[in-house]
């Protein structure tokens, strides 16, 4: 099929020039064991008569000898082509073959259906547009049908087929091939799998996988081979996030230095601004070098060389993209991990982490959960043993660059590899936590006061420990601007009332976002969710009879309120340090408003996000207009009014 056309006979460069622009498209094949994944694309290769005399020779010889088709021709052994596999008649390591047709290109890659060999079937995914996801029609969906299908969705292939085999043995049933398919619509429901559909073949034989079965009139859709060559990939790739790696600084001579990469996603033109992660560093692009000539645009997944107008420093590690739409950058992450290593996964153990083209040492805080695959459900485990699948929390020593992994496959990536022996122990998805919905706030619907701890019993009473202090336990939240001084207040407010006598503890927002909330980031949900914790933690002083001061931005008016209803409006008292933003401007050390007003830090409240004032606090403090000492006098004077403290 690759080799029906008239240029070649006429105009071999004018068919070489097709050829060279025809689409690529990478699939694997997957499923349990002996569903015949070999055996399909050994027979897709012979149909499209894309297989060479001296091997098909070769392989009509061995079926007498391995063949599992009693001596008849043996489509398998075309990918099966390791000893051990004819020996076993199984797929063990992952089998890549190239072939081509007149409408597109393709590169398989078929993986082992044994359980102990899913490591290999998730490298073999790692990079597919398209998976043929196998089901022997007698058994219909197995365990490792599941497993399969889980990771194919892990790794974001937006395509799979289901191709339900040696429909043959059940007299081509299509009672028991509707069945099966609303077996596994059940299961999938519970994945993300945008584009299935459902194939009934015979590999062994051929039917419906280039040729239209004549013993199944009833199907009247596509063969696997027309739809392997008009499936739709185009909208797959990431055109709007550019993202260069910086894998190599070339200087030939004194004359030329261009950054050497591969085009992770989106595109770059000539006269393009480009930013420099992390010096931020910007410039514009002179020249896209390629070996073939200068291009005036380039595009995912190009390798190319840029040349910048600015002699701006980068190295290997960098990521080059566009100043208005960056990636995240951080040291500590979440992400979803295939453990490959044959030791079981040790938290708290430092590995090399590999990300693009960089590679930072860093250690695997906690395992969140393990995910049962079969099933789906998620349980907490100690470590992860081979081929084991979990959620984990990662820190590293220095931050990355990144996208979510559904968002861009190149950048949300990685692998985990031991510092001692250099293996690849682990292949990891980084996960985006505004959109999984686990980072997200998980308020009640309905929170009343004494929710948090409607359940819990103490031996010692509420009036007991307001007669031992002297005091009314409340938490005082000091709301506002990030350089309100609202924490320098709430500090003086904990030391008077200390030397008072007083039992007091206060909590600092910043330093629960190194401590508890240290996976949380800065976007409207984590936010809630940081308040959410804490205000928790305030309740739990307050159990113990304590005055709590809190020191938080705390930029919307609902979360607010969500707080008040958890901890009791009664002992909830806002303080609005409303000191106006151009003061907390003037006192910002770290910059925020300067890269705020950059478009550098989103979600910044009072510049790139709303701060919603309280409308009626308890009281209103202005640190520009008196001092810390003033304003935390003022405290203690509301809340001997309120009776908190005599």
């Amino acid at each position: 099929m690759s080799h029906q056309s008239d240029l070649i006979a006429t105009d071999i460069n004018a068919y070489l020039k097709q050829h060279e622009n025809k689409q690529l498209l990478r699939f694997i094949t997957c499923g349990s064991v002996d569903d015949g994944k070999s055996t399909l694309i050994g027979r897709l290769l012979y149909d499209s008569k894309l297989v060479y005399e001296d091997e098909l020779a070769k392989v009509q010889s061995d079926s007498a000898k391995h063949g599992s088709t009693g001596g008849n021709f043996d489509p398998s052994l075309f990918m099966d082509g390791l000893k051990e596999e004819r020996e076993q008649g199984i797929t063990i390591d992952v089998a890549y073959r190239y072939f081509s047709t007149a409408k597109r290109k393709f590169i398989i890659a078929d993986t082992p259906g044994h359980e102990q060999y899913t490591r290999n079937m998730a490298t073999g995914a790692s990079s597919a547009d398209l998976a043929i996801l196998m089901i022997d029609a007698r058994h219909g969906v197995m365990t490792q049908t599941k497993r399969h299908s889980f990771i194919v969705s892990l790794l974001g292939i937006r395509h799979v087929v289901v191709a339900i085999n040696k429909m043959d043995l059940i007299d081509f049933d299509e009672q028991k091939f509707e069945a099966i398919c609303d077996d596994y619509r059940t299961f999938a429901t519970r994945l993300d799998l945008p584009d299935l559909h459902f194939i009934p073949i015979s590999a062994l034989n051929g039917d419906n996988v280039v040729d239209r079965s004549k013993s199944m009139d009833w199907y009247s859709g596509s063969t696997l081979m027309n739809f392997l060559e008009t499936v739709y990939i185009g909208s797959d790739r990431n055109l709007q996030d550019f993202r260069m790696p910086v894998q190599l600084v070339n200087r030939p001579n004194l004359n030329f230095r261009g950054f050497c990469g591969t085009i992770s996603s989106g595109i770059i033109r000539q006269g393009d601004e480009v930013m420099v992660l992390p010096s931020k560093r910007k410039s514009k692009v002179k020249e896209i070098v390629t070996y073939d000539g200068n291009l005036e645009e380039a595009y995912a997944p190009l390798s190319i060389t840029l040349t910048l107008e600015d002699e701006i420093d980068a190295s290997r590690g960098d990521m080059l993209v566009r100043p208005g739409n960056l990636p995240k950058s951080r040291d500590h992450i979440d992400a979803m991990l295939v453990w490959m290593g044959e030791e079981s996964m040790v938290p708290g153990k430092t590995y090399l982490f590999k990300q693009t083209t960089q590679t930072i040492p860093g250690t695997i805080d906690t395992l969140n959960y393990k995910v049962d695959v079969n099933t789906l459900h998620r349980s907490p485990a100690p470590d992860l043993e081979l081929n084991a699948i979990g959620r984990v929390s990662i820190s590293l020593t220095a931050p990355i660059h990144f996208d979510a992994y559904r968002r861009n496959r190149s950048t949300g990536a990685f692998i985990v590899i031991d510092r001692i022996t250099n293996a690849t122990v682990a292949a990891g998805m980084i996960l985006d936590k505004a959109g999984d919905g686990v980072a997200k706030s998980v308020w009640d619907d309905e929170v009343v006061a004494g929710d948090a701890d409607a359940n819990e019993t103490s031996a010692v009473s509420a009036d007991e420990r307001a007669a031992r202090f002297g005091q009314k336990p409340v938490t005082v939240l000091l709301t506002g601007l990030t350089g309100s001084g609202k924490t320098a207040v709430a500090h003086a407010v904990e030391r008077k009332l200390f030397d008072a006598g007083r039992a007091v503890a206060m909590i600092d927002g910043e330093a629960v976002r190194r401590g508890l909330s240290r996976d949380l980031g800065f976007s409207a949900e984590d936010r809630s969710e940081n308040i959410r914790r804490s205000g928790h933690l305030a309740h739990t002083l307050n159990d113990a009879g304590m005055i709590c001061i809190a020191s938080f931005v705390a930029p919307s008016a609902d979360v607010r309120g969500k707080v008040a209803k958890l901890i009791g409006e009664d002992k909830f008292l806002v303080v609005h340090v409303a000191t106006p933003i151009e003061v907390c401007r003037e006192r910002d050390t770290k910059g925020q408003y300067a890269q705020a007003d950059a478009g550098e830090l989103r979600n910044f409240p009072g510049v790139t996000a709303d701060y919603e004032a309280p409308t009626n606090p308890d009281l209103v403090i202005d640190s520009s207009k008196s001092s810390v000492d003033q304003c935390a006098e003022a405290v203690i004077e509301m809340l001997r009014s309120k009776q908190v403290i005599r």
